[in-house]
């Protein structure tokens, strides 16, 4: 079996379901990440400065070392400008998607949620619900999508409604220890994305299912052929 992950971001694979990756990886899936934005750039005037491009290179290094400890065996890189999405066609992205999905061909995917405060957490979502139409002969049998703390849970009033968890409790130190590796992008408690936060979060949603700890998913799609 293989997984694929689709994310606007570096970091997002790790924040929304760094722990359910590492665990399938362990039962024998093939997992695969796509990062489609190149990340940082928003927080800047001007995203074509020097020390911008080396801060992206840093990036890249840091999403290549936290997909390695979650055990990912590729991870494609675009550059879509961040938090622009919205400045490039749709149908743009979708091309990316799908060319990664054709070349992957998983069975499952993981993406953003639709209620998701950030606009290229939305755009991502849309743009694999396009790619993945359900047409004979597809791999796609499952689509799911995550929540990313410091984003998902601020977009009031629409809220995630997760119905599918995965008990993560023999994984969740391999997440922790993947999201060291963004030390550019880690931050401190009790900003949601701290390593605290996120082992918070965990035992929330462990919580509601009688679980210690767990990561939780909205089912988009399950087709069982």
């Amino acid at each position: 079996m293989r997984l694929l992950v689709v994310c606007a971001h570096p970091d997002d694979e790790v924040l929304g379901c760094g722990g359910t990756v590492a665990r399938l990886v362990k039962e024998g899936f093939e997992a695969f990440t796509l990062i489609l934005g190149e990340g940082v750039t928003s927080r800047y005037a001007d995203r074509n400065k020097k020390f911008v491009e080396k801060e992206l290179s840093d990036l890249k290094r840091q999403a290549l070392r936290a997909n390695e400890v979650l055990g990912v065996k590729e991870v494609f890189f675009e550059s879509f400008p961040d938090n622009r999405f919205d400045s490039v066609d749709l149908l743009d992205i979708v091309k990316v998607v799908e060319k990664v999905k054709n070349e992957v061909k998983p069975e499952v995917i993981l993406t953003h949620s639709r209620h998701d405060l950030n606009k290229d957490h939305r755009i991502t979502y849309e743009a694999v619900l396009t790619a993945t139409r359900p047409i004979a002969g597809d791999t796609v049998m499952s689509v799911y999508s995550f929540e990313v703390l410091s984003s998902t849970e601020w977009n009031y009033p629409y809220g995630f409604s997760p119905n599918l968890y995965f008990n993560i409790e023999d994984t969740l130190e391999v997440k922790l220890k993947a999201m060291e590796a963004y030390s550019s992008e880690i931050r401190s408690f009790p900003h949601p994305r701290s390593l605290e936060g996120i082992k918070i979060k965990a035992s929330q949603r462990g919580m509601e299912v009688g679980l210690k700890y767990a990561e939780a998913f909205e089912v988009v799609r399950d087709v069982r052929r």
